[in-house]
Protein backbone atom coordinates (compact mmCIF):
# COMPACT_ATOMS: atom_id res chain seq x y z
CA UNK A 1 0.00 0.00 0.00
CA UNK A 2 1.43 3.38 -1.03
CA UNK A 3 2.05 6.06 1.56
CA UNK A 4 3.45 8.61 -0.93
CA UNK A 5 1.79 9.15 -4.32
CA UNK A 6 2.59 11.65 -7.06
CA UNK A 7 0.68 11.75 -10.33
CA UNK A 8 1.84 13.95 -13.25
CA UNK A 9 3.23 16.56 -10.86
CA UNK A 10 4.64 19.80 -12.28
CA UNK A 11 6.40 22.71 -10.62
CA UNK A 12 7.21 25.74 -12.75
CA UNK A 13 8.96 28.94 -11.70
CA UNK A 14 8.85 32.24 -13.56
CA UNK A 15 12.26 33.91 -13.76
CA UNK A 16 13.36 37.17 -15.28
CA UNK A 17 16.63 38.26 -16.86
CA UNK A 18 17.68 41.77 -17.72
CA UNK A 19 18.54 42.53 -21.32
CA UNK A 20 19.58 46.16 -21.72
CA UNK A 21 16.77 48.30 -20.35
CA UNK A 22 14.20 45.54 -20.43
CA UNK A 23 13.48 42.34 -18.52
CA UNK A 24 12.67 39.09 -20.24
CA UNK A 25 10.57 36.49 -18.44
CA UNK A 26 10.97 32.75 -18.86
CA UNK A 27 9.56 29.61 -17.25
CA UNK A 28 11.79 27.06 -15.54
CA UNK A 29 10.37 23.56 -15.28
CA UNK A 30 11.89 22.43 -11.97
CA UNK A 31 9.69 19.32 -11.90
CA UNK A 32 8.12 18.11 -15.11
CA UNK A 33 5.29 15.54 -15.04
CA UNK A 34 6.74 13.26 -12.34
CA UNK A 35 4.71 10.24 -11.22
CA UNK A 36 5.74 7.65 -8.64
CA UNK A 37 4.53 5.87 -5.52
CA UNK A 38 6.40 4.79 -2.39
CA UNK A 39 5.10 1.92 -0.30
CA UNK A 40 4.92 1.82 3.48
CA UNK A 41 8.25 0.84 5.00
CA UNK A 42 10.35 1.40 1.86
CA UNK A 43 13.75 3.11 1.85
CA UNK A 44 14.02 4.84 -1.52
CA UNK A 45 17.00 6.76 -2.88
CA UNK A 46 16.07 9.88 -4.86
CA UNK A 47 19.15 11.09 -6.70
CA UNK A 48 20.16 13.47 -9.44
CA UNK A 49 22.57 16.28 -10.30
CA UNK A 50 22.32 19.75 -8.78
CA UNK A 51 19.25 21.53 -10.08
CA UNK A 52 17.55 18.30 -11.16
CA UNK A 53 14.45 18.90 -9.01
CA UNK A 54 15.16 16.77 -5.92
CA UNK A 55 14.71 19.44 -3.26
CA UNK A 56 11.73 20.92 -5.09
CA UNK A 57 10.04 17.53 -4.96
CA UNK A 58 10.68 17.16 -1.23
CA UNK A 59 9.35 20.68 -0.59
CA UNK A 60 6.14 19.80 -2.43
CA UNK A 61 5.84 16.57 -0.46
CA UNK A 62 6.01 18.53 2.80
CA UNK A 63 3.64 21.26 1.66
CA UNK A 64 6.28 24.03 1.63
CA UNK A 65 5.70 24.48 -2.12
CA UNK A 66 2.46 24.09 -4.05
CA UNK A 67 2.63 22.06 -7.28
CA UNK A 68 1.83 23.89 -10.50
CA UNK A 69 -0.13 20.84 -11.62
CA UNK A 70 -0.79 17.21 -10.86
CA UNK A 71 -1.79 15.42 -7.68
CA UNK A 72 0.15 14.63 -4.47
CA UNK A 73 -0.98 12.54 -1.52
CA UNK A 74 1.20 11.79 1.51
CA UNK A 75 -0.25 9.53 4.21
CA UNK A 76 -3.61 10.14 2.54
CA UNK A 77 -3.32 13.93 2.96
CA UNK A 78 -2.92 16.86 0.58
CA UNK A 79 0.44 18.37 1.66
CA UNK A 80 -0.60 21.98 0.95
CA UNK A 81 -4.19 22.00 2.15
CA UNK A 82 -3.55 19.76 5.15
CA UNK A 83 -0.02 20.86 6.02
CA UNK A 84 -0.53 21.05 9.80
CA UNK A 85 -2.00 17.55 9.97
CA UNK A 86 0.74 16.24 7.69
CA UNK A 87 3.48 17.75 9.89
CA UNK A 88 2.60 15.17 12.55
CA UNK A 89 3.15 12.36 10.05
CA UNK A 90 6.54 13.38 8.62
CA UNK A 91 10.04 14.25 9.78
CA UNK A 92 12.54 16.19 7.69
CA UNK A 93 16.33 16.45 7.97
CA UNK A 94 18.28 18.86 5.77
CA UNK A 95 21.99 18.12 6.00
CA UNK A 96 23.02 21.75 5.46
CA UNK A 97 20.40 23.30 7.76
CA UNK A 98 19.40 22.60 11.33
CA UNK A 99 16.03 22.61 13.09
CA UNK A 100 17.76 22.98 16.47
CA UNK A 101 18.13 26.24 18.41
CA UNK A 102 21.72 27.41 17.93
CA UNK A 103 22.38 28.80 21.44
CA UNK A 104 20.35 26.32 23.46
CA UNK A 105 21.58 23.01 24.87
CA UNK A 106 20.46 20.02 22.85
CA UNK A 107 18.14 18.93 25.66
CA UNK A 108 16.24 22.24 25.55
CA UNK A 109 15.85 22.07 21.77
CA UNK A 110 14.22 18.66 22.14
CA UNK A 111 11.87 19.96 24.84
CA UNK A 112 10.79 22.91 22.68
CA UNK A 113 10.05 20.57 19.79
CA UNK A 114 8.03 18.34 22.10
CA UNK A 115 5.82 21.33 22.93
CA UNK A 116 5.55 22.45 19.31
CA UNK A 117 4.35 18.99 18.27
CA UNK A 118 2.26 18.64 21.45
CA UNK A 119 3.76 15.25 22.24
CA UNK A 120 2.54 13.63 25.44
CA UNK A 121 5.31 13.78 28.06
CA UNK A 122 5.27 10.05 28.76
CA UNK A 123 5.44 9.19 25.05
CA UNK A 124 8.18 11.78 24.60
CA UNK A 125 10.23 10.32 27.45
CA UNK A 126 10.01 6.84 25.94
CA UNK A 127 10.96 8.09 22.46
CA UNK A 128 13.78 10.40 23.48
CA UNK A 129 15.39 7.82 25.75
CA UNK A 130 15.48 5.36 22.84
CA UNK A 131 16.86 7.96 20.42
CA UNK A 132 19.53 9.06 22.89
CA UNK A 133 20.69 5.47 23.21
CA UNK A 134 20.64 4.67 19.50
CA UNK A 135 22.37 7.90 18.47
CA UNK A 136 24.75 8.12 21.46
CA UNK A 137 23.53 11.60 22.43
CA UNK A 138 23.77 11.24 26.22
CA UNK A 139 27.07 13.14 26.64
CA UNK A 140 25.82 15.96 24.37
CA UNK A 141 22.48 16.86 25.94
CA UNK A 142 23.79 19.83 27.95
CA UNK A 143 25.97 21.16 25.11
CA UNK A 144 24.78 24.22 23.14
CA UNK A 145 24.08 23.29 19.53
CA UNK A 146 26.64 25.82 18.26
CA UNK A 147 29.38 23.87 20.05
CA UNK A 148 28.52 20.53 18.45
CA UNK A 149 30.56 19.08 15.61
CA UNK A 150 28.79 18.53 12.29
CA UNK A 151 28.41 14.82 12.99
CA UNK A 152 27.04 15.44 16.48
CA UNK A 153 24.60 18.06 15.19
CA UNK A 154 23.43 15.70 12.46
CA UNK A 155 22.62 13.05 15.05
CA UNK A 156 20.78 15.70 17.04
CA UNK A 157 18.78 16.72 13.95
CA UNK A 158 17.83 13.09 13.31
CA UNK A 159 16.55 12.77 16.87
CA UNK A 160 14.66 16.06 16.56
CA UNK A 161 12.95 14.88 13.35
CA UNK A 162 11.78 11.70 15.06
CA UNK A 163 10.53 12.99 18.42
CA UNK A 164 6.90 12.88 17.30
CA UNK A 165 7.27 9.37 15.82
CA UNK A 166 6.60 10.25 12.16
CA UNK A 167 5.58 7.57 9.71
CA UNK A 168 7.69 9.14 6.94
CA UNK A 169 11.22 10.57 7.07
CA UNK A 170 12.64 12.82 4.35
CA UNK A 171 16.43 13.05 4.37
CA UNK A 172 18.26 15.63 2.27
CA UNK A 173 22.04 14.97 2.31
CA UNK A 174 21.99 13.49 5.85
CA UNK A 175 25.67 12.45 5.83
CA UNK A 176 27.17 15.51 4.11
CA UNK A 177 30.50 16.46 5.68
CA UNK A 178 30.56 13.52 8.09
CA UNK A 179 33.60 11.33 8.68
CA UNK A 180 33.46 7.57 8.04
CA UNK A 181 32.62 6.68 11.65
CA UNK A 182 29.78 9.22 11.84
CA UNK A 183 28.41 8.10 8.47
CA UNK A 184 28.38 4.47 9.59
CA UNK A 185 26.53 5.43 12.80
CA UNK A 186 23.87 7.36 10.90
CA UNK A 187 23.40 4.57 8.35
CA UNK A 188 23.10 1.91 11.07
CA UNK A 189 20.54 4.04 12.86
CA UNK A 190 18.42 4.48 9.72
CA UNK A 191 18.40 0.73 9.10
CA UNK A 192 17.34 0.13 12.71
CA UNK A 193 14.62 2.77 12.40
CA UNK A 194 13.27 1.26 9.19
CA UNK A 195 13.30 -2.33 10.43
CA UNK A 196 12.23 -1.64 14.01
CA UNK A 197 9.48 0.91 13.39
CA UNK A 198 8.65 0.45 9.71
CA UNK A 199 9.42 4.10 9.00
CA UNK A 200 9.26 5.01 5.30
CA UNK A 201 12.40 6.88 4.22
CA UNK A 202 12.99 9.01 1.12
CA UNK A 203 16.69 9.79 0.82
CA UNK A 204 18.19 12.45 -1.44
CA UNK A 205 21.99 12.47 -1.50
CA UNK A 206 25.11 12.88 -3.60
CA UNK A 207 26.87 10.25 -1.48
CA UNK A 208 26.16 7.13 -3.50
CA UNK A 209 27.60 4.94 -0.75
CA UNK A 210 24.48 5.92 1.22
CA UNK A 211 22.33 4.65 -1.65
CA UNK A 212 24.20 1.34 -2.00
CA UNK A 213 24.14 0.63 1.73
CA UNK A 214 20.58 1.70 2.49
CA UNK A 215 18.34 1.50 -0.58
CA UNK A 216 16.95 -1.40 -2.55
CA UNK A 217 15.13 0.99 -4.84
CA UNK A 218 16.49 4.13 -6.46
CA UNK A 219 14.90 6.88 -8.54
CA UNK A 220 17.03 9.10 -10.76
CA UNK A 221 15.72 12.55 -11.64
CA UNK A 222 17.29 14.78 -14.27
CA UNK A 223 16.05 18.08 -15.70
CA UNK A 224 12.86 17.68 -13.68
CA UNK A 225 11.96 14.31 -15.18
CA UNK A 226 12.20 10.81 -13.79
CA UNK A 227 14.99 9.09 -15.73
CA UNK A 228 14.92 5.78 -13.83
CA UNK A 229 12.92 3.96 -11.16
CA UNK A 230 14.01 0.48 -10.09
CA UNK A 231 16.59 -1.55 -8.17
CA UNK A 232 20.34 -1.01 -8.26
CA UNK A 233 21.08 -4.07 -10.40
CA UNK A 234 18.65 -2.88 -13.06
CA UNK A 235 20.16 0.61 -12.87
CA UNK A 236 23.61 -0.83 -13.54
CA UNK A 237 22.21 -2.71 -16.52
CA UNK A 238 20.74 0.48 -18.01
CA UNK A 239 24.07 2.24 -18.44
CA UNK A 240 26.84 1.40 -20.88
CA UNK A 241 29.48 0.69 -18.23
CA UNK A 242 32.01 -2.11 -18.44
CA UNK A 243 32.38 -4.88 -15.88
CA UNK A 244 35.82 -5.91 -14.69
CA UNK A 245 37.19 -9.46 -14.45
CA UNK A 246 40.12 -9.68 -12.00
CA UNK A 247 42.36 -12.70 -12.54
CA UNK A 248 45.08 -14.01 -10.19
CA UNK A 249 47.40 -16.24 -12.23
CA UNK A 250 49.69 -18.94 -10.85
CA UNK A 251 52.66 -17.20 -12.52
CA UNK A 252 53.20 -13.67 -13.89
CA UNK A 253 52.38 -13.41 -17.59
CA UNK A 254 52.21 -10.83 -20.38
CA UNK A 255 48.86 -9.07 -20.79
CA UNK A 256 46.18 -11.68 -21.47
CA UNK A 257 44.78 -11.92 -24.96
CA UNK A 258 41.01 -12.46 -25.07
CA UNK A 259 39.09 -11.38 -28.20
CA UNK A 260 36.93 -8.32 -27.59
CA UNK A 261 38.41 -7.64 -24.15
CA UNK A 262 41.10 -5.18 -23.10
CA UNK A 263 43.52 -5.53 -20.21
CA UNK A 264 43.40 -2.43 -17.99
CA UNK A 265 46.05 -3.28 -15.38
CA UNK A 266 48.84 -5.79 -14.84
CA UNK A 267 50.32 -6.06 -11.34
CA UNK A 268 52.50 -9.12 -10.94
CA UNK A 269 50.28 -12.16 -11.20
CA UNK A 270 47.08 -10.10 -11.09
CA UNK A 271 45.45 -8.72 -14.22
CA UNK A 272 42.24 -6.76 -14.71
CA UNK A 273 40.18 -7.12 -17.89
CA UNK A 274 37.41 -4.77 -19.01
CA UNK A 275 34.41 -6.71 -20.35
CA UNK A 276 32.27 -4.71 -22.83
CA UNK A 277 28.59 -4.13 -22.23
CA UNK A 278 26.57 -7.09 -23.46
CA UNK A 279 29.53 -9.48 -23.46
CA UNK A 280 29.63 -12.51 -21.19
CA UNK A 281 32.00 -12.57 -18.23
CA UNK A 282 31.69 -16.34 -18.29
CA UNK A 283 33.16 -16.40 -21.82
CA UNK A 284 36.12 -14.32 -20.67
CA UNK A 285 36.72 -16.52 -17.62
CA UNK A 286 36.58 -19.69 -19.73
CA UNK A 287 39.02 -18.26 -22.28
CA UNK A 288 41.54 -17.32 -19.60
CA UNK A 289 41.31 -20.66 -17.79
CA UNK A 290 41.78 -22.55 -21.06
CA UNK A 291 45.21 -20.94 -21.56
CA UNK A 292 46.53 -20.30 -18.03
CA UNK A 293 46.70 -21.74 -14.52
CA UNK A 294 44.40 -19.56 -12.44
CA UNK A 295 44.43 -19.22 -8.65
CA UNK A 296 41.44 -16.94 -8.27
CA UNK A 297 38.91 -14.96 -10.31
CA UNK A 298 36.60 -12.14 -9.24
CA UNK A 299 34.03 -10.13 -11.18
CA UNK A 300 33.51 -6.53 -10.15
CA UNK A 301 30.27 -4.84 -11.14
CA UNK A 302 30.34 -1.21 -12.30
CA UNK A 303 30.55 1.40 -9.55
CA UNK A 304 27.21 3.07 -8.98
CA UNK A 305 28.91 6.46 -9.47
CA UNK A 306 29.86 5.51 -13.02
CA UNK A 307 26.38 4.22 -13.77
CA UNK A 308 24.62 7.34 -12.54
CA UNK A 309 27.10 9.58 -14.36
CA UNK A 310 26.20 7.78 -17.60
CA UNK A 311 22.50 8.36 -16.97
CA UNK A 312 23.08 12.05 -16.25
CA UNK A 313 24.86 12.41 -19.57
CA UNK A 314 22.22 10.40 -21.37
CA UNK A 315 24.72 7.79 -22.55
CA UNK A 316 22.39 4.81 -22.56
CA UNK A 317 22.48 1.72 -24.71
Amino acid sequence: MSIIELSAVHKHFATRRRRGLRYEWSVVRAVDAISFAVGKGEIVGYIGPNGAGKSTTVKMLTGILSPSGGRIRVAGLDPVRQRVALARQVGVVFGQRTTLWWDLPLRDSFELLRRLYRVDRAAYRSTIDRLIGLLDLGPLLNTPVRQLSLGQRMRGDLAAALLHRPRILYLDEPTIGLDLVAKAAVRDFLVELNIGQGTTILLTTHDLDDIERLCRRVMVIDHGRLAFDGDLDTLRGRAAVERTVIVDLAEPAPPLSVPGVRVTTVAGRRQSLAVPVGDSAARVVAAVMAEHDVLDIAIREPDIEDVVAQLYRGDRP
